[in-house]
């Protein structure tokens, strides 16, 4: 039996029994795509997490005064350590592993526009802080260096705030009183899609030199608040792969001043953002693995419903393949007719999967999706896994069925009813 003929008499089988041929196929499209799509929906999880994770900065650590644990050099533990500007210009001269650091003195005061009124936090930062902290302007300037060196009363407004106090009306150059004090806005900043934060959302905030809200409003007086107190000091790692050590040299520089133990991990509460970025994609990682798994194990399902229907037609076909055999038809003849069969079953449901699968995912990623659903990225593990799955199917799916046809004997075949 040549190609052409084992072609032939195979689309007349699918003809013949269409609504089983359609529901075999449907099982293996149904299996390729939820491999493509899942898995593609899993690392879309992770690409959009990473992506939103960059909003909050760029290897950032951020560090709050704690309480030391231990005993240091004769002084009792369960001390308050209390951080301040000088602890800041003392990571900015001597810690070399640190590429960029900024003091935060937030002040939650009323402010009043010509428009409207808003009680919001002031935080008063150092001109790097804008950039590692990924600040992006939609209108007008960043503070600059200039600014924080002579104090000047300039503001830099987070998109909620410039909305409630500047709403549809012009901001920049227009006055702001901040608990009284008239400061000039200089810029607005655009629209963050942030879902990680430490004192609340950048949309939420105003921006102004330290210098200025150190001096305009300090914070209140109360036991343990010494002059220069800051809420918190966040700092730039230079490089990536030396994050660790840049934290332990920022420990030993403040450990040295304020008399504890660099290694004493109550003294200073640390927010590493990068060992947390690491954590967040072990998980994420995990996440898309199970759904690979799952899909997977779908298509697999569809292998089986490939080979329980090739049993089945052998089992109709029984008389069929006696009478074939009869006229001098080989095993080999039965073999090629009913392989073929399932092959190309498979591999015609195969690449109808694969495109949807696809092209689904390119749909998805070109239209507007609401923000909690991340667009999928096609993965070319995922697509090979697909094709390696899928030959593996063909192979086991149709090989069995066929070798139990060319196995059958002519005589019983003729006999069976």
């Amino acid at each position: 039996m040549n190609f052409t003929e084992t072609l032939r008499q195979t689309f007349s089988t699918f003809r013949t029994h269409k609504m089983r041929s359609f529901l075999t196929m449907f099982g293996i499209v149904w299996g390729i795509a939820s491999v493509i799509i899942l898995v593609g929906l899993g690392k879309g999880f992770s690409t959009d997490q990473h992506e939103r994770m960059k909003t909050l900065g760029q290897d950032l650590v951020i560090i709050w005064g704690g309480r030391t644990s231990t005993q240091v050099g004769g002084r009792a533990a369960g001390r308050e350590i209390q951080l301040s500007i000088d602890d800041a210009k003392l990571i900015r001269s001597e810690c070399y592993l640190i590429k960029n650091v900024s003091p935060e003195l937030r002040r939650t005061v009323p402010e009043v526009s010509a428009f409207n009124q808003a009680s919001r936090s002031v935080s008063g930062i150092w001109p790097p802080y804008q950039n590692f902290r990924s600040l992006k302007l939609s209108e007008g300037r960043l503070i600059s260096e200039e600014d924080d060196r002579q104090a000047l009363r300039v503001v830099v407004l987070g998109s909620a705030a410039r909305d409630q106090l500047f709403s549809g009306q012009p901001a920049i150059g227009a006055m702001v009183s901040i608990k009284g004090v008239p400061y000039t806005v200089i810029g607005t900043l655009a629209k963050k899609n942030q879902n990680s934060n430490y004192n609340g959302p950048d949309n939420d905030l105003l921006f102004a030199p330290y210098s200025s809200v150190a001096r305009d409003f300090p914070p209140p007086e109360k036991p343990g608040v010494t002059r220069g107190w800051l809420e918190n000091i966040v700092f730039e790692v230079g490089s990536p792969e030396e994050h660790e050590d840049a934290v332990l040299q920022v420990r030993r520089v403040l450990g040295r001043v304020h008399h504890f133990d660099p290694i004493d991990k109550d003294a200073l509460f640390v927010w590493d953002t990068m060992d947390g970025a690491k954590q967040l994609k072990r998980i994420f990682d995990g996440i898309t693995l199970f759904f690979a798994c799952v899909a997977i194990m779908t298509l697999c399902l569809g292998g089986i419903g490939v080979m329980n229907i090739m049993l089945v037609s052998v089992t109709e076909r029984t008389r069929e393949i006696g009478v074939r055999k009869a006229m001098g038809a080989t095993k080999a003849d039965i073999l090629k007719q009913f392989f073929a069969e399932s092959a190309i079953l498979t591999i015609v449901s195969g690449g109808i999967g694969l495109g949807f699968g696809v092209g689904l995912c390119l749909l998805m990623a070109l239209a507007p999706l609401p923000d909690f659903i991340p667009k999928p990225a096609i993965s070319t593990v995922a697509v090979v896994a697909s094709i390696l799955t899928l030959s593996l199917i063909t192979f086991t799916a149709g090989m069995y069925p066929a070798r139990r046809a060319a196995e059958m004997e002519p005589v019983e075949s003729l006999r069976y009813e």
